[in-house]
């Protein structure tokens, strides 16, 4: 069985930080999303992976994937010119997937308890395409899937504006080969797209047996930046206390991970949160649900339930910064230094300036 892991796309609904990165690679909890879909593959024992890149972030994606040694897997990369739909991306790596069966997993998806038992359960037989679902609050953004009394997926309806259930399609699919037969018979969808939910109605209206299993733990698509900071809090809640770094004069408080190299002085961090080497925290204080980036600064700030990348810095700010999400190499300074009476939030794209 082969991976198939969608990586393009302009992810214009997180810009102003897609204006310089791919979306994939947004850190959650000091780690890019992609890896955590490459980590759940190869966990799976799927290690020939197909990476579908666009033409504006593809060579960024590649330089942070490399030949996939790191994961003791295999990653042949497949440039997909043009947004046209998830099942235009299975047509463009044709060449790749063979008549093999494989999993398509997005990119910007991220996942609580791993794919192993869906790979398991195709390869016992007995279904010829596996769909992961959640209930949702508003599926009119998403496709969605109607079941049977037997649990048999009967229809797909892609972001209906009236929807016939609230059971959304995750960006987890597994499929055989006979995929590729209906995806030459699709026509572009209302949105200009080769849309996947026509080609898994396509399987099902054939007589294929299309099963559909719930999440298990939590699933989010990470295409906003509150979806980010969301992700974040739920990879946070999971990580376990590891100092490596420094800490002089400051109090940590519960699950923390400080990096070797990193530096703690005259600050309290509570957790859950984490903070990668070379990241300096001074005089500050760092709230739950926090990343701080390799070589990031907080100097007599107050942060929480926040995104930093790598070199950003945070430094005398006469509010608490809350919600938000630093791009690289961002300085956000105040001109105060006193109690934090309100709070701040915001998004801002790599190399920002803000003086406050």
């Amino acid at each position: 069985m082969k991976g198939l892991v969608l990586s393009g796309g302009k992810g214009t609904r997180l810009r102003p930080l897609t204006f310089t990165r791919a979306k994939q690679l947004i850190p959650i909890a000091n780690k890019p999303n992609l890896f955590y879909v490459i980590e759940d593959l190869v966990e799976a024992g799927i290690t020939d992976i197909g990476i579908i890149i666009s033409l504006e972030t593809g060579d960024e994606v590649r330089a942070a994937l490399g030949d996939g040694k790191e994961w003791s897997a295999q990653f042949t990369f497949i440039v997909q010119d043009q947004p046209a739909g998830l099942a235009h991306a299975v047509k463009t790596a044709r060449a790749f997937l063979g008549d093999d069966p494989f999993v398509m997993y997005l990119g910007d998806n991220l996942l609580s308890g791993g794919i192993r038992h869906l790979v398991e359960e195709y390869r016992q037989g007995g279904a010829d395409s596996v769909i992961l679902l959640t209930p949702v609050e508003d599926p009119r953004q998403f496709g969605v899937a109607v079941l049977d009394e037997e649990g048999r997926v009967v229809r797909l309806v892609e972001k209906p504006k009236e929807p016939p259930s609230n059971l959304a399609l995750v960006g987890v699919y597994l499929f055989g080969p006979e995929i590729h037969e209906v995806i030459e018979t699709l026509k572009p969808s209302w949105r200009g797209e080769y849309e996947i939910t026509d080609a898994i109605q396509g399987l099902i209206d054939r007589g294929y047996k299309v099963v559909a299993h719930q999440v298990r733990g939590w699933w989010k698509d990470t295409g906003k930046p509150d979806d980010l900071l969301d992700a974040n809090r739920l990879v946070l809640s999971q990580i376990r206390r590891q100092i490596e770094g420094e800490v002089v004069d400051s109090q940590i408080v519960g699950e923390v991970v400080v990096e070797e190299g990193a530096r703690i002085v005259r600050s309290v961090i509570r957790g859950p949160a984490h903070i990668a080497a070379g990241a300096v925290i001074e005089d500050s204080y760092l709230g739950p649900y926090t990343s701080v980036g390799r070589e990031a600064q907080v100097i007599r700030s107050e942060v929480e339930y926040s995104i930093l990348l790598d070199r950003a810095e945070v430094a005398d700010l006469p509010y608490r910064l809350d919600a938000s999400v630093l791009g690289q190499e961002v300085m956000v300074k105040g001109g105060e230094n006193g109690p934090r009476r309100h709070t701040l939030q915001l998004v801002l794209g790599d190399r920002s300036r803000v003086k406050l």
